[in-house]
């Protein structure tokens, strides 16, 4: 574990060189930008990068209230290393951040991702989605049925509409 501030060059090079392996190449400059900022787990195996995630905070609107997300960015394992408990293990270390500093964690996982999230006790929110763009709120309903969330201080209504933040490239 580690915040971007504490890894070097190299090692930050390495981890988004893996998020390019690990989804074959369709991993934005804007998502890595995401993932950094905020807490980084890192699993090495010798010289070799294998596994990595980052969570980091973001503002969800929930039923009108802003809440404090750990929000989990560049999760990912290599190919030729996955189905190994590695994932389960990257997840563990920054659940234990979201539930020590935030509300809730959030993340949006890919099609490949969403059982490991599942299996960890991450529920999916079933509501419709939006974004506080500068121009007010938008509906995102491309994301609906991607969006996970861990609740942690607070009961949720998955039914609900939820609201995340504005950025550049992906919002969710």
């Amino acid at each position: 574990m580690a915040h971007t501030a504490d890894l070097d060059p190299a090692a930050l090079a390495t981890a988004q060189a893996l998020m390019t392996v690990a989804f074959d190449g369709e991993f934005s400059d804007d998502d890595w930008e995401h993932a950094l900022g905020g807490m980084h787990a890192l699993l090495w195996d010798g010289p070799d990068l294998i596994a990595h995630g980052a969570v980091g905070q973001r503002r969800l609107i929930i039923d009108g209230r802003p809440l404090r997300a750990g929000y989990v960015e560049a999760m990912a394992v290599h190919p030729d290393h996955q189905r190994k408990g590695h994932g389960g293990a990257i997840m563990a270390a920054l659940e234990r951040i979201v539930k020590g500093g935030y509300d809730l964690g959030a993340l949006s996982a890919s099609e490949e991702g969403q059982g490991l999230y599942e299996a960890r006790g991450w529920q999916l929110w079933k509501g419709p989605s939006s974004v506080l763009a500068p121009g007010g709120v938008e509906r995102t309903e491309d994301d609906d049925g991607s969006i996970y969330v861990l609740p942690v201080a607070v009961a949720l209504d998955l039914s609900g509409e939820i609201v995340c933040d504005w950025r550049p490239g992906d919002v969710w």
